[in-house]
C-alpha cells in the first residue's frame, strides 16, 4: 500500500491568526464585512447575475483610472490594468461563494504569483538569449506559483495568469519588481469595491483566512463550520436528535469497529440547517467545507 503524504499549512498557522472581530463592530458596518446574524434568503440566479456585470465594471474602470492618475505608474509605462485582472473579477463579482475568490485566495494568491513571476523573469533574464527562451520561463512561473500557492492554500486562477504574464508580456517584465506594487493596488481596489457590491443583496466574504477555528483560544472539539443561530457547539450537538438532519458517515454504512476491546461508532459529519458539525480529527479541503455549508443551507 502506498504511503499517503499530507501537509496543511493551516494546522500551524490558524492558531496565530485571530478571529475575526466583526462579531464586535455595529451590525451596519460589519455587514459589509460579510459578517450575517442570520442566513440569507434564497434570491434565485437573476439578482446575482445582475449585480455581476455592475461590479465587474466598475472595479476593473476603477482600477484603470486609477493607474492611469499615478505619476510612478506614468513614468515606468505601465500599463493601465493586468489581463489577470478581467479573470480575477468574473471571481469576484459572479462566484463570490468559491473558495477560490476569498480575500485570502484573491490576496495572497496574487502575492505569490508576482513574487514567482518576477523572480522567475529575472533568473531568466541573466541568459543572453532570453527572448527565445522566454516561452520556458513563463511555463516555469506559472508551474512554481501554482504549487505555492496549494502549499499556502491560497490558488487563486487569475494570478497563474499573473505569473505567465510577467514573463511572457512585455509590457508586464519590463516593470520587474514594480509589478508588485501595481498589482496588490489593482487587487486592493476591487477587493474593497467586492465587498460594496457583494454584500447589497449577497454575502462577501464566505471567509476571511478559512471557515475553520481560528485564534489560541481555539479548542478540541466538534468543529462548527457555519451556524445560523449566535451559539457555540457542544458535544451534545453530535449526539443523534430527531428533525432536519443530514449525517455523512466517513466509513460504509454504520459499521462499528472495535478499539482497546470497545465499540466504537464510525465518526460522523452532522449537517443540520444552517449548521455543520465535523469532529477535531477529520480533515476537509476548503472545497469540501464550502460544498458542506452549502448543503445545510438547502436543507
Amino acid at each position: 500500500m502506498s504511503r499517503s503524504w499530507h501537509f496543511d499549512i493551516d494546522r500551524y498557522l490558524n492558531r496565530l491568526v485571530p478571529p475575526p472581530p466583526w462579531h464586535h463592530v455595529p451590525y451596519p458596518v460589519a455587514r459589509w464585512f460579510g459578517y450575517r446574524k442570520k442566513p440569507l434568503d434564497d434570491i434565485g440566479n437573476l439578482r446575482p447575475i445582475l449585480w455581476a456585470p455592475v461590479g465587474i465594471f466598475c472595479s476593473l474602470a476603477i482600477i484603470e483610472a486609477v493607474s492611469m492618475h499615478i505619476p510612478a505608474f506614468q513614468d515606468r509605462r505601465a500599463p493601465i490594468i493586468v489581463g489577470s485582472f478581467g479573470a480575477a473579477a468574473v471571481l469576484e463579482f459572479y462566484a463570490i461563494e468559491s473558495p477560490l475568490a476569498q480575500p485570502r485566495n484573491a490576496f495572497f494568491g496574487q502575492m505569490v504569483a508576482v513574487l514567482v513571476g518576477v523572480g522567475i523573469s529575472r533568473l531568466f533574464q541573466l541568459s543572453n538569449d532570453f527572448d527565445s527562451i522566454r516561452w520556458a520561463g513563463g511555463a516555469l512561473a506559472c508551474a512554481l506559483a501554482t504549487g505555492l500557492m496549494a502549499l499556502t492554500k491560497t490558488v487563486h486562477p487569475p494570478a497563474g495568469a499573473t505569473a505567465l504574464m510577467a514573463v511572457v508580456d512585455p509590457n508586464v517584465s519590463d516593470l520587474g519588481w514594480f509589478l508588485f506594487p501595481v498589482m496588490m493596488l489593482g487587487v486592493a481596489l476591487m477587493l474593497a469595491l467586492a465587498l460594496i457590491v457583494n454584500n447589497v443583496d449577497r454575502r462577501f466574504p464566505v471567509y476571511w483566512w478559512t471557515p475553520e477555528h481560528l485564534g489560541r483560544g481555539h479548542t478540541k472539539g466538534p468543529m462548527v463550520l457555519h451556524q445560523s443561530k449566535e451559539h457555540g457547539a457542544s458535544r451534545d450537538d453530535v449526539a443523534d436528535e430527531s428533525g432536519s438532519e443530514a449525517r455523512l458517515d466517513l466509513e460504509a454504512g454504520r459499521r462499528t469497529h472495535s478499539t482497546a476491546g470497545s465499540e466504537k461508532k464510525a465518526a460522523e459529519i452532522v449537517i443540520r440547517h444552517g449548521r455543520v458539525i465535523v469532529p477535531d480529527h477529520v480533515y476537509l479541503t476548503q472545497e469540501e467545507q464550502q460544498l458542506l455549508e452549502t448543503m445545510s443551507e438547502r436543507l
